[in-house]
């Protein structure tokens, strides 16, 4: 039984970090557009590191976590805009080094990951109430 209960909390650390991911995702989406004076930086895109939990050699795995985020470049890129309120006597300002079709793809990979350890966690949790109705 004990590794059905692996199951639920394994891929419960996965649906942890796909969400982190869809976040921080959706975070760089929201910010695609922010402008910064050029003596400022850029925003950074966000990345989440995710790694394996340890585990002992002939177990099963222990699910992931995200161990942190990861910042992009923060010059990011120089965009002529004279009539923008924060550009600099040459008419300069700074936007994130961010591509939206890059975003979309990174998101909809997430979900759809996501969505595939709710499939499994569901999975697990039906056979767990099987196995309990037929103690009845």
């Amino acid at each position: 039984m004990s590794a059905l209960f692996n199951s639920l909390a394994i891929t419960g650390s996965g649906m942890n970090v796909y969400k982190t991911w869809i976040d921080a995702t959706a975070d760089n989406v929201a910010n695609i557009s922010t402008v910064r004076p050029t003596n400022e930086v850029a925003f950074q895109e966000r990345f989440v590191i995710a790694q394996a939990n340890q585990y002992d050699r002939g177990q099963i795995g222990q699910g992931a976590s995200v161990q942190g985020v990861a910042f992009g470049d923060p010059e990011g890129r120089l965009v002529y805009d004279p009539n923008h309120a924060l550009a600099d006597e040459d008419g300069m300002v700074r936007l994130p080094d961010m591509d939206m079709g890059e975003q979309m793809t990174n998101l909809i990979i997430a979900q759809r990951a996501y969505q595939a350890n709710v499939t499994v966690f569901e999975r697990a949790r039906d056979a767990y109430l099987r196995g309990l109705e037929i103690g009845r």
